[in-house]
């Protein structure tokens, strides 16, 4: 149903009387026909205006053509989507329903069927830890009861049989928190589409939703609007409650004794201003013979049964009347004298301290600690954390690296995440899969230090230590001579050595090797990182950062590669010598296949290690101390805007106290009535 200024087009009905050779004009998409050629043009030009509306999509600005194809297109993707189960029942809750407004109506029926099932529909069943699909067989519903007092005994709740897709468990019976509906199945959307497709409304205030003829008839619902829903008697209960409005402005309620027993008192606002004594005695003389008129017709109005109880007391309360009613004098119910209840303490005025609320008996509590290390202090009990693996001395650092990457995530080009989720990642480890986040992290990281081929020529941006090239040829031969170096104590120089004894020591040691017995490295004696590293001729950590070479883990070798330049350095050599131990072992071939092994059982520690020296190290690029500078700007700018609002702000509160002064001062002079001396009686001189 195409909308014209939200209203229904209105198509032209056909000419009544036509001849086999009269001349028509016809319209192909509303079936309309003209004998008018004038009228026909008018026709085409009044479609041909862009302002219609699709009524499901609600896409405005098209013309008749396009409004209708939306429509036809939409409606097909509705059938399509939309429980076929759900379509019957929620047609028959919405007809006649006078909520108007299409967007409370969508949130008061998806808030009535989201916990509600039907038979045929496909679910989702929940038995402890699994989720089967199937489909419902069978639903049955039990009723609320209430105890002989009134009061709620259960509530109402419903059963259902499912036939499962998995063949182990064919059938099973759940209640309705056991089982729901796949994603998207039932949306908000959805309904409000199926709903636009289904129901219509006609335009004045209060008219109920009707179901189209061609669903009605299909799902066999009942058409035949109620007489209380009609207009004609909604435009009368309006003029009625007009006529009682304008009377007098007596605020309590305005009883019609000449309407249904159980109808509801129709409240009566106040009247105007100027009412006539004389009208409001009238009304009150018509009144109370309206009330002489109710008692001489209902000779059972207002008595008392045998045991107290009023008769057809039934037609104002739905179950029995609670305990302690009584009548008085034969007409009012009243509740019986009994201890007045203590008056409710005043409402907290905000803002307030928090040690001046009073604390909830049942009250909202707070949720258990979660230790995140498992070494933490738990008085007496196990730790929640038990089984992470995180050492207390861990978890700083862990909060300092999680902290800076999302306070740079615009800088490393890193989406932000969530503390858990970093923890997580930190911890995975499998030889299948790689935790993307995890190396998303690194290789983001590692960017900022070297910059691309093509940017600068790849140049490194942070402050390494000095390696010289022969020690690291040296060691590289040593240790593939070697494979299994013991450990030997270096020998340090004496407190006070001079130049000449130091080179006395290098001569000697370049003796020994010559004579076949040569010197290793410190770092050689524990781990392979420089011959991991050196592993393609003139391809070194540097190189692979440049070229972005990270794919298949082999980041991990650029981060042995950085470690073990960074291991020179004496504040991080005990840290690095840890880590590189168990990325490029002695027992290992120093391969990329190796690194990218050994880091998958690499401890969650040792990583959280690594990420603590690779941020520490971005610190001092560039793009970092760039960014730290146009935020110190923006923060300046932000303060002197701020400023300059509080200051205009003041002289404004200024001015505006000056003229009220002014006004003060003023004031008896202009409001003085009597003329003064100088003038006449009529104020002229």
């Amino acid at each position: 149903m195409v909308l014209f200024k939200r209203k229904p087009v209105q198509y032209v009905s056909r000419p009544t009387f036509l001849s086999d050779d009269s001349e028509v004009w016809t319209i192909e998409e509303t079936d309309e026909v003209f004998t008018n050629y004038e009228d026909y043009l008018h026709r085409i030009d009044y479609y041909k205006q862009r302002r219609f509306v699709c009524e499901i999509t609600g896409t405005s600005r098209l013309n008749f053509k396009e409004a209708l194809r939306s429509e036809l297109d939409a409606s097909g993707e509705v059938d399509d989507e939309f429980p076929d189960s759900l379509r019957e029942p929620i047609l028959r809750r919405v007809q006649f329903s006078q909520i108007s407004r299409i967007d409370n109506l969508v949130d008061h029926i998806y808030e009535e069927f989201k916990r509600d099932f039907y038979p045929g529909e496909r679910v989702v069943v929940v038995l402890g830890e699994d989720r089967l699909t199937g489909h419902i067989r069978e639903k049955t519903k039990f009723p609320e009861l209430f105890r002989d007092d009134g009061t709620l005994e259960r509530k109402a709740f419903a059963r259902y049989f499912c036939d499962l897709d998995d063949k182990s468990s064919p059938e099973v019976l759940v209640d309705e928190g056991n089982i729901t509906r796949e994603r998207k199945t039932f949306t908000k959307q959805r309904l409000r589409s199926f709903l636009k497709n289904s129901v219509t409304r006609e335009a004045w205030t209060g008219a109920p939703w009707l179901v189209k003829p061609r669903l009605a008839e299909d799902y066999r619902i009942n058409t035949e609007i109620p007489e209380w829903l009609t207009h004609d008697f909604q435009a009368k209960q309006r003029k009625n409650s007009n006529i009682f409005s304008k009377r007098g402005d007596y605020e309590g309620p305005v009883i019609n004794f000449y309407g249904p027993q159980h109808g509801l008192p129709l409240l009566k606002p106040k009247g105007s201003k100027g009412r006539n004594p004389q009208d409001d005695m009238r009304f009150r003389q018509e009144q109370f013979a309206e009330y002489q008129r109710a008692l001489a017709s209902n000779p059972e109005f207002g008595k008392v049964g045998p045991q107290g109880q009023p008769i057809q007391f039934h037609q104002f309360y739905p179950r029995p009347p609670p305990p302690g009613y009584q009548m008085v004098n034969g007409y009012k119910p009243i509740a019986a004298k009994g201890q007045p209840k203590p008056a409710a303490p005043p409402p907290p005025k905000y803002p307030i301290e928090d040690l001046e609320i009073p604390p909830l008996r049942d009250g909202t509590h707070r949720p258990p600690l979660r230790f995140l290390s498992d070494k933490t202090p738990s008085a007496g009990r196990v730790s929640e954390g038990a089984g992470s693996g995180i050492d207390m001395k861990s978890v700083g650092l862990l909060l300092e690296t999680w902290d800076t990457l999302n306070v740079y995530c615009e800088i490393f080009q890193l989406d932000s995440f969530t503390f858990d989720d970093y923890v997580e990642a930190l911890r995975f480890s499998s030889e299948d899969v790689q935790c993307e986040l995890l190396v998303e992290i690194h290789c983001a990281v590692i960017k900022k230090l070297v910059n691309d081929v093509n940017d600068k020529n790849g140049q490194v941006q942070i402050m390494l230590p000095f390696q010289k090239e022969s020690d690291e040829e040296d060691s590289s031969k040593d240790s593939s001579a070697m494979p299994t170096p013991t450990p030997e104590p270096e020998v340090k120089p004496p407190a006070r050595s001079t130049r000449s004894s130091l080179v006395k020591s290098e001569a000697a040691e370049l003796k020994e090797a010559a004579d076949g017995n040569p010197v290793p490295l410190a770092n050689s004696r524990i781990h392979r990182a420089v011959e991991m590293d050196r592993h393609m001729k003139d391809y070194d950590w540097k190189a692979r950062a440049r070229k972005r070479d990270f794919a298949d883990g082999r980041w991990v070798v650029v981060i042995v590669g950085l470690l073990n330049q960074l291991s020179r350095n004496p504040r991080l050599a005990d840290s690095c010598n840890e880590i590189l131990k168990h990325l490029a072992p002695v027992d290992h071939e120093p391969t990329p296949e190796t690194a990218a092994s050994q880091y998958q059982s690499l401890d969650v520690n040792l990583r959280i290690k690594i990420l603590q020296i690779l941020c520490m190290k971005s610190l001092e690029t560039k793009a970092i101390r760039e960014y730290m500078e146009v935020c110190s700007a923006q923060m300046t700018e932000t303060r002197k805007e701020k400023n300059e609002v509080q200051r205009s702000r003041k002289a404004a509160v200024e001015e505006l106290r000056l003229l009220h002064e002014e006004r003060k001062v003023l004031q008896p002079e202009n409001t003085s009535t009597s003329p003064p001396a100088e003038l006449g009686g009529n104020g002229r001189p």
